[in-house]
């Protein structure tokens, strides 16, 4: 394959030069009249930029270490993808072609200033085995976001794949699957892990100007980690919950699960650590703002001599009442491990009322535990999602149940969710947060490939039949950004 720099008609502004690779393909008719006299009158006067992000597959050029190019005017692509040997090229609008691994394996997303109006949509471009119906081009318009997983079914003779919206695209022979993404002004392009370093159970919090999230830390002398992010994609470091010197003095170790929940005008962090007397507790800790500095209330939240309490989480329904939700450690001494609900003070420092049992491990694929809560209110429900099975292997696994009273009786969808994909192992103990575009998304860990660290995932739930669902997670290749 030769390698040479494309002049382009719009000249490219980001910092470091995008040298394209191509060969072969010239003389395609590449655009729409439609887009090709949108990119001739922002020529023609127009001042704006549009960013181009490219998937994973892509073959950076040398020198080039963003995943991205900026260049000026209106820039698109027809969601064409060419074959060239055992990889694959895209024609751009400005001439530019970038190259990408693999055959079939374009992914692009265009995100323009030009567009007074931007709203997020998906082009799929079939390959040339695709069997469309009465349907003269060879690609559908989708609004949204939508991916695939790149897997392929074999039926027959023919072959088809299940996009995360549901639609069954059949094509012609066996593993004949093939289909390029194009997404325009949907906020660029992200790929897991979104944190590569160990983060488990990661509880995330928005206060209003960012993300916050915090993760396990064990025995660690620093206690719960802080990182802040606008898009639930980077993230920076933002101290910890409880520096050494800031410690609870009832708990002497195991610092496990936390999570911040805003409580009235402030933050409350609830979190699991082992008690003096050797028993895991339930503790709160308070502050004006989601990054601390916290003060912990002074005494276990819940606490209880025969039994381990872990995995708390806080919502509130309705009406504006609050919730306590946690996990007996029961699998710890052989014992079932029912999640408990129960109804917190205005001030969310102490519990009132009476404990409710609200799930316990009664399904085939849980296993032994139930654990990790969070729960969502949704049109009449309150959604229960909880992870189940052996945190340390491929039986973890995340399920939900729902309820139309906030502490029950809930009734389990069944199967999980979400469960060991796409080379990530064991998913679980996720927050459900709403993205920066509006849209439910789970923010889990998963055991990384050398299985030496739960590393920080994310990926979007899709509603349907009055049910979660995560198609197509974990995910293991690019997407639109949440």
């Amino acid at each position: 394959m030769k390698k040479h720099q494309f002049v382009s008609t719009l000249a490219i502004v980001s910092a470091v030069p995008a040298l394209m690779y191509g060969c072969g393909g010239e003389g395609v008719d590449l655009e729409s009249k439609t887009e090709v006299a949108a990119v001739a009158s922002t020529e023609a006067g127009l001042a704006c930029t549009t960013t181009i992000t490219y998937g994973d597959a892509w073959m950076r050029p040398s020198g080039h270490t963003a995943q991205f190019d900026v260049a000026s005017g209106s820039v698109t692509w027809d969601g064409t993808c060419y074959n060239d040997g055992v990889n694959s090229y895209a024609v751009l609008s400005n001439g530019w072609r970038p190259y990408f691994l693999g055959l079939n394996s374009c992914v692009m997303a265009f995100d323009s200033t030009c567009n007074t109006a931007p709203t997020c949509s998906t082009r799929i471009t079939y390959g040339a085995a695709w069997i469309h119906p009465s349907h003269p081009a060879m690609y559908d318009d989708a609004g949204g976001r939508v991916f695939w997983d790149r897997g392929c079914v074999n039926e027959g003779t023919n072959s088809y794949a299940v996009l995360s919206n549901n639609w069954k695209p059949y094509f012609t022979g066996s593993n004949a699957c093939a289909m390029s993404f194009r997404y325009t002004d949907c906020g660029g392009l992200y790929k897991n892990p979104v944190f590569p370093n160990d983060c488990a159970d990661p509880g995330v919090v928005h206060d209003g100007t960012q993300y916050i999230a915090t993760c396990t830390s064990g025995g660690a002398a620093d206690a719960f980690p802080l990182r802040t992010s606008k898009d639930l994609v980077t993230w920076t470091s933002a101290g910890f919950i409880f520096p050494s010197a800031r410690k609870p003095t009832w708990a002497r170790g195991d610092y496990w699960a936390p999570e911040i929940h805003r409580v009235g005008s402030g933050y409350i962090a609830y979190y699991t650590a082992r008690h003096a007397d050797g028993k895991l507790s339930i503790g709160a800790a308070t502050a004006t703002s989601a990054l601390g500095p916290f003060t912990d209330i002074g005494a276990p939240l819940v606490h209880d001599s025969a039994m381990g309490m872990i995995d708390a989480t806080m919502f509130v329904d309705t009406a504006g009442t609050r919730y306590l939700v946690w996990k007996a450690d029961g699998n710890a001494v052989g014992q079932p491990t029912p999640i408990y609900g129960q109804q917190l003070s205005a001030d969310g420092r102490s519990l009132v009322g009476t404990r409710r049992t609200l799930i316990s491990n009664n399904l085939a694929w849980e296993g032994g535990v139930v654990e990790a809560p969070w729960v969502v209110a949704k049109d009449g429900y309150y959604y229960l999602f909880y992870s189940g099975n052996a945190y340390y292997n491929s039986t973890y696994a995340i399920g939900v149940a729902r309820a139309t009273s906030p502490l029950g009786p809930y009734t389990k969808l069944g199967a999980p969710i979400l469960k060991t994909a796409g080379g990530w192992v064991g998913p679980g103990h996720g927050s459900v947060v709403l993205s920066p575009a509006g849209t439910t998304t789970m923010v889990y860990h998963a055991w990384n490939s050398a299985h030496t660290a739960r590393v920080m995932l994310i990926d979007p739930i899709l509603w349907s039949n009055g049910w979660p669902a995560m198609p197509e997670a974990p995910s293991a290749s690019s997407r639109p950004m949440p």
